[in-house]
């Protein structure tokens, strides 16, 4: 059975940083595609980034030059790291995970198959 589980989220002020970890069980994290998604209040689950099994990453406009998806495969953990942190980023953050190859030129929440529970980052002002 797999499990996702997301740690790392909080409250920061405008300008700063979290990093999110998601541990992954039942799953090899170095054979699948692995994303991080998020969802604000009263709006549509977005996706953040994505990761393929050799590495190869995909940002949403919105947070490129600011986050930074990674895995350490020898821990089955994906990560994100958040930096210049906004308002607008805060959200529920949900890592997700499908077996085989990321499918597509975006990063879309049908195709994968896992999904952690969430963690709540809050950004203010």
């Amino acid at each position: 059975q797999v499990q996702l589980v997301e740690s790392g989220g909080g409250s920061v002020q405008a300008g700063g940083s979290l990093r999110l970890s998601c541990a992954a069980s039942g799953y090899t994290s170095s054979s699948g595609c692995m994303g991080w998604f998020r969802q604000a209040p009263g709006k549509e689950r977005e996706g953040v980034a994505r990761v393929n099994k050799y590495g190869t990453t995909l940002y949403t406009d919105s947070v490129k030059g600011r986050f930074t998806i990674s895995k350490d495969n020898t821990k089955n953990t994906l990560y994100l790291q958040m930096n210049s942190l906004k308002p607008d980023d805060t959200a529920m953050y949900y890592c997700a995970a499908r077996e085989g190859a990321c499918i597509g030129s975006g990063i879309q929440a049908y195709m994968y198959n896992y999904w952690g529970q969430g963690t709540q980052v809050t950004v203010s002002s």
